[in-house]
């Protein structure tokens, strides 16, 4: 019988990519350790599926990837073992159905992520995983080897043979993703790109008049196009809310990495939104052309071109207002209204964030040139997605590559050893 294996490997950050790594790892027979500094892990997964855990997608593979923008080849390396189907068969050994819903977006049955998280954590104490938790991770000692951790009991070390980082991004601080791994890997030559709000909501310089009365009512059934620098333009289908800031919602976070580049770049960003995207705009300047007797313009707008409440609201602040008294101008307002952007909100409200570790600081197994045996997975690297279950499927992704990174470079180690 062979001796087992009594090598350790430290996974720190327990959300669903340190989780997959942690389960590839002790699936293969090694010793898995979790740290994770909140007093339980998956706290953001959890988070992030009380409203229904959208965990992946079912769009074709070649528009599922596009979603990943200029990291799409690395993403898809991940993918090409860890995609969406095998991402549901996955869930299915946790005894997890999933449905597609019309949207084609995928959800367990049950909608919840406590199920499948509760499951998933008793699978892997029974292969053995051991959980630390309210263990914030500080770095190293200065040996640079051994972790050192700050406990509710004072400073605690640990030595590891290999480790995973899995830390998150910049966003939810309170739920543990507070970025705070970025000196310490910075100071141990890793290249780090700046972390920046990825599905965010963006500052606008409402009236008074508009932030009182309005902050906190969704715009509906619109259309938004927002043209670029360099002209490439994205149309966005859906709804948004307006807040005392700004916007927000899932129309703006789709759009929003286009947005905050332009921003960068520029100083601000222009949307165009469609507020009757189901009008033709010839029709609707020929109905609001129709005589308004003695209507006022508000009624005349809700009439002839069912513009009414924020809609009309969002008229008055955005147009100019020699616009509104022209049948034609006031059409084309309609059809294609400027909201002008000036600057995300910030990172800790993102529901994700953008940089992280450059990717050409890791081979192709995730590991660290700067510190072999320590790897990385999740959001901690340099790349972003829409919501829509793209966030999730690439984190679960990244973990499984990386476990199976860590497995390569023991395996190479080993037999360098003999």
């Amino acid at each position: 019988m062979p001796a087992a294996d009594t090598r350790v490997i430290a996974v720190i950050g327990g959300g669903p990519a340190g989780l997959m790594a942690a389960e590839v790892l002790s699936a293969a027979g090694k010793r898995v350790e979790v740290f994770d500094a909140m007093p339980s892990v998956g706290r953001k997964f959890l988070l992030a599926g009380r409203g229904g855990l959208n965990l992946t997608h079912s769009e074709a593979a070649e528009k599922f990837l596009s979603r990943y923008g200029r990291r799409r080849h690395e993403v898809g390396v991940w993918l090409e073992n860890f995609g969406p189907q095998q991402l549901r068969a996955w869930a299915r050994t946790l005894g997890v159905e999933t449905f597609i819903g019309s949207s084609g977006r995928i959800f367990p049955q049950e909608m919840k992520a406590a199920p499948l998280l509760r499951a998933w954590l008793h699978r892997l104490r029974a292969a053995g995983v051991v959980f630390h938790v309210r263990h914030r991770w500080r770095g190293w000692k200065s040996d640079g080897q051994a972790l050192r951790f700050d406990t509710p009991v004072g400073e605690a070390t640990v030595q590891a043979d290999a480790v995973v980082l899995a830390l998150g991004g910049g966003s939810w601080t309170r739920l543990g993703s507070d970025g705070a791994w970025v000196p310490l890997l910075v100071a141990r030559g890793v290249g780090v790109q700046l972390l920046r709000p990825a599905n965010c909501g963006f500052n606008v310089p409402w009236s008074e008049h508009l932030r009182q009365r309005f902050a906190g009512k969704p715009v509906k059934t619109i259309s938004a196009v927002f043209t670029a620098p360099d002209g490439s333009r994205i149309r966005q289908d859906g709804e948004f809310l307006i807040t005392a800031h700004g916007v927000e919602g899932s129309l703006i976070y789709a759009l929003s990495a286009a947005l905050r580049d332009c921003i960068e770049a520029t100083g601000s960003a222009t949307l165009h939104l469609d507020l009757a995207p189901g009008r033709d705009l010839q029709r609707l300047r020929d109905d609001l052309a129709r005589p308004r007797g003695r209507d006022s313009l508000s009624n005349h707008l809700r009439r002839r071109a069912g513009i009414d409440g924020i809609k009309a609201a969002l008229l008055h602040e955005c147009a100019d207002a020699a616009d509104l008294v022209n049948p034609a101008l006031l059409a084309a307002s309609i059809k294609s209204l400027p909201l002008r952007l000036v600057s995300p909100r910030p990172l800790d409200e993102a529901i994700s964030s953008a940089g992280g570790v450059d990717f050409t600081s890791m081979d192709d197994d995730l590991m660290l040139h700067a510190l072999p045996g320590i790897f990385c997975a999740g959001e901690m690297l340099d790349w972003e997605a829409p919501t829509g279950g793209y966030l999730l499927t690439a984190c679960f992704a990244s973990g499984r590559a990386a476990g199976r990174g860590v497995l390569h470079w023991l395996d190479e180690t080993e037999s360098a050893a003999r």
